[in-house]
């Protein structure tokens, strides 16, 4: 720490006229020690208050878990993915729409809907589309414990399994909710979380 003094004294000129450098005497030395301290115990406390705080944020972001939004690629090309968790009503005609420009998605199912639709399940597949875990019933996985996580994926995965022969490992937690649990679980399960970056219904 530096000390500017700007008063000029005229006492303190020698006899050529320059300035001369006179020891500090006991009282301000002793000034000056005690706010270099006092500085230093106020910087000391300020760490002490705030880094704990920074260093646990920035270990919490280092550990957080996220899910695959988007992949950065230089071609122009988008990832379209439907999630079937209701009717099949649609069904045959997006499979034709798709099949008509020769575009392949990924379809993430329910545990519910590859129950009632078996045929459907089989027809995707068929056609060379990703099949995709949806959960079994459609819940909040940040509410369940992990084993509830875990029966939630494998249900759907071992019935997929057994209709079309798939393994799959694309996993979307419904509404887009997941905590580290949820995407800890679904990597033990064999799958990687998927969420998006574009919402059609906020677009239309």
């Amino acid at each position: 720490m530096f000390f500017y003094n700007k008063d000029k004294n005229a006492n303190d000129l020698n006899d050529n006229g320059l300035k001369e450098n006179k020891p500090a005497s006991d009282i301000t030395l002793f000034i000056r020690i005690g706010i270099l301290i006092l500085s230093i115990l106020a910087v000391v406390g300020l760490a002490v208050k705030f880094l704990p705080d920074a260093i646990t944020v920035s270990n919490i972001g280092r550990k957080r878990d996220l899910p695959i939004y988007c992949v950065a690629t230089d071609e122009k090309k988008v990832a379209l993915s439907f999630d079937a968790a209701w009717g099949n009503e649609d069904t045959q005609k997006i499979l034709d729409i798709l099949a008509k420009h020769n575009v392949k998605v990924t379809f993430f199912m329910t545990g519910g809907w590859v129950s009632k639709y078996p045929d459907d399940v089989k027809k995707i597949a068929a056609a060379g589309h990703d099949l995709g875990n949806h959960s079994e019933s459609h819940k909040h996985m940040t509410s369940l414990s992990e084993q509830e996580c875990k029966d939630e994926i494998m249900k759907v995965h071992n019935r997929v399994k057994e209709l079309t022969g798939v393994e799959m490992d694309l996993f979307r937690p419904p509404y887009g909710d997941y905590n580290n649990m949820v995407v800890g679980v679904a990597r033990d399960c064999g799958y990687y979380t998927i969420q998006w970056d574009v919402d059609v219904y906020a677009i239309s």
